[in-house]
């Protein structure tokens, strides 16, 4: 195993490049973007007053709105002739995010990216199968460059076509396999309805990211494909997948590439920040980027920090493994519920396939939650297809019992048929609000 350097370096070593490419990141911020000038400003704020990470705290956080105000390009710090590539969001909920690089930029996020995999398992020579998807979202073309850059043999399949990845999973024999989990378990269900056994392929590592998923929904991915499953973080604001890795050896949260990404965590209600181990929202203040430098933004994403040294002998600090987003909490007559909470606990039903919904419903002035799971095609085939079987409601009780002692919540689940509940070649739907027009959330 060979680490980085900064991924052993000592903590003041860290502190004194982080400390430095701040500075200039505040510099290159306040002359070149009006936004942060103006924020800067309107502190009484100067450059020159950042002597110290400490003072990390004296300047201004950037939200998603801010991006969505400055829409396309009005948060750039560099012209456009400097530009070679934009990445921008799906823009469902508003106006896209777009973000921007320069040549500097992409090398380093290859290096960067190059760096995950190689803590993920992925070795030079080895081929990756690539199925995130392609195009304006980051997750494919991040991996990519980052492939290469450590010398994998890449397959760009991208998202979608079950059957095709199929054929080029078992043809090219990849040791290294990337995607979102909900997906790569599509995938899974696909060859067994082949005859296929996913265990048996020659995939040993898995990088998977884009939407929060649990420890049992890890351990399932694990025991379908016989592989190591290991989260990678990132999002496009800050620069895309690579930002924070899992390290196969420990899997016990992700490492952050520190030399480029200074973390925080925060109240996300009082924004004061939270000590190591604290649970709160995650923060980042990129430290080497030209054409979109992000100064403190509030990534929505709930998580915590840990300063302990790993057992894979890198001192770079972890952040937990995200617990769910600030938006995606649900606040169900008090109590607060995060679907990733739901769908660990709904992963301990041996009778139940890893796929589920939360419907969101209102009876009179009181929000309600539907939970929509499925039975197992073995299950489905033992009550001779009979979903009014007596143990559809055995089950329907235990599941209800789960989750009211597990998440403190009362839901009405709604047991389906194998296969009902949509499939994601991409990020999956967890949750339908229907409270009002049905969106999806």
């Amino acid at each position: 195993m060979i680490l980085h350097e900064i991924e052993t370096a000592s903590r003041s070593n860290v502190e004194k490049i982080q400390l430095s490419r701040l500075q200039q990141t505040v510099s290159n911020v306040y002359s070149n973007v009006p936004f942060y000038k103006e924020q800067f400003d309107h502190r009484g704020i100067k450059p020159e007053d950042i002597q110290s990470l400490e003072d990390l705290k004296l300047l201004p956080f950037t939200r998603k709105a801010d991006l969505r105000q400055h829409y396309p390009f009005g948060l750039f710090a560099v012209p456009q002739n400097q530009l070679v590539r934009v990445h921008a969001s799906s823009g469902t909920s508003g106006k896209p995010t777009v973000v921007g690089y320069t040549q500097n930029d992409i090398d380093m996020w290859s290096d960067i990216v190059a760096r995950a995999i190689a803590i993920g398992g992925g070795k030079p020579g080895e081929f990756l199968h690539n199925a995130y998807g392609y195009g304006l979202f980051t997750g494919g073309l991040g991996l990519h460059y980052g492939s290469e850059r450590l010398g994998l043999v890449t397959v760009p399949v991208s998202g979608g076509n079950a059957e095709r990845q199929i054929t080029l999973i078992e043809d090219f024999q990849p040791a290294v396999i990337c995607g979102t989990p909900s997906y790569i378990l599509n995938i899974a269900e696909k060859m067994e309805e082949q005859g296929k056994d996913p265990a048996q392929t020659s995939v040993k590592y898995g990088i998977f990211g884009a939407e929060p998923w649990s420890e049992k929904m890890r351990q399932k991915i694990e025991e379908k494909w016989n592989l190591k499953a290991c989260d990678i973080y990132g999002l496009s604001e800050v620069i895309g997948p690579g930002v924070a890795m899992e390290c196969h050896e420990d899997q016990s949260g992700l490492h952050i590439a520190e030399d480029h990404f200074l973390p925080e965590i925060i109240d996300p209600v009082t924004l004061e920040v939270l000590p190591p181990g604290e649970e709160g929202e995650l923060v980042f203040t990129s430290l080497t980027k030209e054409a979109f430098p992000i100064i403190r933004y509030r990534t929505g994403d709930i998580a915590s920090l840990s300063y302990n040294e790993c057992s894979c002998g890198r001192t770079t600090v972890k952040m937990s493994r995200v617990k769910g987003r600030v938006d995606d909490m649900l606040i169900i007559r008090g109590v607060n519920v995060y679907p990733s909470e739901v769908e660990h606990y709904l992963l301990t039903v041996e009778e139940l396939s890893p796929h589920y919904q939360l419907h969101l419903t209102r009876k009179g002035t009181l929000d309600c939650v539907e939970l929509h799971v499925e039975i197992k095609d073995e299950v489905f085939t033992g009550l001779q297809q009979n979903m009014e079987h007596e143990m559809i409601y055995l089950l329907t009780q235990k599941i209800q019992h789960i989750m009211k002692s597990s998440c403190l919540v009362s839901m009405e689940v709604k047991i389906n048929q194998p296969k009902s509940i949509p499939r994601s070649e991409g990020k999956a739907v967890r949750i339908l609000d229907k409270r009002n027009s049905g969106i999806e959330v």
